[in-house]
């Protein structure tokens, strides 16, 4: 009777008072600060802004002049006479109009440039959430683990407890059999709890960067939305992957203009200087000779037929702005979905963690009761056993509903948009992707990184 009480009393402290935790523990707020900063995922997607940034720079190279350098030499021999030519120039060409192509091409790319930080936006809030799951994943798994383990060893003590009965004649070999049979397949419970914690310490390790250490209870997620209705209403607005596709709408609208200006016509004004070397010839009176261009011009040219592929080119992009136009309403269902998703699950949570904390207060009453009924006699073995697995699986419940309450807060957080280190208020420098674009959006020249690669 008083080691049940020991385990019950010592079980709940360490498992379903999550909140209560040592010092030095790891929050989950230092966890999810870690994975902004070292997530793999979330550094390449990142780098893939980065490349999107330079798209701009190459759709404003249309707006400048293109120079060239160019130079020959030609030996020739014939009949044993050998002539030497040669020739060296620089050359520029301006393009002065090419119907709005370049001006549509940039707008694209600064559109495209638009999506590109609010797609980051979207996988920096899927990354967190994930660090808040895995966070979650492993104080459940290794709460559920310690339970297990502790359910082994209330069921080593009442094997021993069915022996000694059964020697002195208060107990029957069944009663033996029953608790010695319980006790293993709490050893295999036990295994595979470990397994699963080990598991979820893996992943915890890959999205985090580094292995969990100890880890401090979590509350839910600041800030959520007063009700379902508010939550629809904000995450139409503010849900990165919404805007995201709103700025892709723009992006393809502008390709087709870009693409309408291939049938317009195109002027390109040109100047070049050029020096030419020419070698007298054996015999002939006259000395090596040098000569020097120079030209400026202008060219008009007026598309008449392309074989059909401007033509082509102009319906294709129409299409895709459709689909653009299309994804905004994909989007808005993906969203509202995962908005109410999270929102069910989470009163679902709320509800459940009330009514687990009855139950373990419950099954552990009840467990109580049938082991003082059991010692004189009017309760068996078996049913201490089936009033412990009662406790235990109550006791799991309740771990496991608490962890769904707080990763559901999560989830309607980042359902929403605001899953974001700002709103979450995390002590690590905010990643600005606008730095690198203001370097690189106007560069004219030079092949180095802002990094100095």
């Amino acid at each position: 009777m008083s080691v049940v009480r020991k385990l019950f009393v010592l079980g709940i402290s360490s498992t379903l008072l999550m909140g209560v935790s040592p010092a030095f523990a790891e929050t989950i707020f230092g966890a999810l600060s870690k994975a902004y900063q070292f997530n793999s995922e979330l550094n390449s997607a990142r780098a893939g802004v980065r490349v999107t940034d330079e798209g701009v720079a190459i759709a404003k190279s249309g707006y400048r002049p293109q120079i060239t350098g160019s130079g020959s030499i030609n030996y020739a021999s014939q009949a044993g006479v050998r002539l030497t030519t040669g020739s060296f120039g620089v050359a520029i060409s301006q393009s002065l109009f090419d119907g709005f192509q370049t001006r549509n091409n940039v707008r694209a790319a600064e559109a495209q440039v638009r999506a590109s930080n609010e797609g980051l936006r979207n996988t920096e809030q899927n990354i967190l959430f994930n660090a808040a799951s895995a966070y979650m994943d492993v104080i459940r798994d290794r709460q559920i683990a310690v339970l297990t383990e502790r359910n082994l060893q209330f069921l080593v003590e009442q094997v021993r407890a069915a022996r000694s009965r059964f020697e002195v004649g208060e107990g029957t070999r069944t009663d033996v059999a029953q608790a010695d049979a319980s006790r293993s397949a709490a050893v295999a419970q036990l295994a595979a709890a470990r397994a699963t914690a080990a598991a979820s310490e893996a992943l915890y390790r890959q999205i985090i960067g580094e292995a969990p250490g100890k880890l401090s209870g979590a509350g839910p997620a600041k800030g959520l939305p007063s009700g379902i209705d508010k939550a629809f209403v904000v995450a139409a607005a503010e849900h990165p992957a919404i805007v995201a596709n709103k700025h892709l709408v723009d992006a393809s609208g502008y390709s087709v203009k870009a693409a309408e200006g291939a049938l317009l016509p195109q002027i390109t004004a040109s100047a070049g200087v050029s020096q030419n070397y020419s070698e007298s010839l054996p015999g002939v009176g006259g000395s090596d000779r040098w000569s020097d261009r120079a030209n400026i011009g202008a060219t008009l040219t007026v598309p008449i037929y392309s074989g059909g592929r401007t033509s082509a080119t102009v319906r294709q992009r129409k299409e895709s702005l459709g689909q653009a136009r299309i994804e905004v309403d994909v989007a808005h269902d993906q969203v509202r979905q995962a908005v109410a998703s999270a929102w069910t699950q989470y009163q679902a949570a709320k509800e459940s963690v009330v009514a687990n904390r009855d139950l373990v207060s419950a099954a552990q009453l009840a467990l109580n009761g049938v082991i003082e009924e059991r010692n004189v006699g009017q309760r068996t073995t078996l049913d201490v056993l089936n009033a412990q697995a009662d406790v235990i699986t109550a006791q799991i419940n309740q771990i496991s509903s608490e962890r769904n309450l707080v990763v559901a807060s999560y989830a309607i957080m980042s359902a929403i948009g605001r899953l974001s280190v700002r709103q979450l208020g995390l002590n690590v420098a905010e990643y600005k992707p606008q730095e690198h674009y203001n370097a690189v959006k106007d560069k004219w020249i030079g092949t180095r990184t802002p990094d100095g690669r």
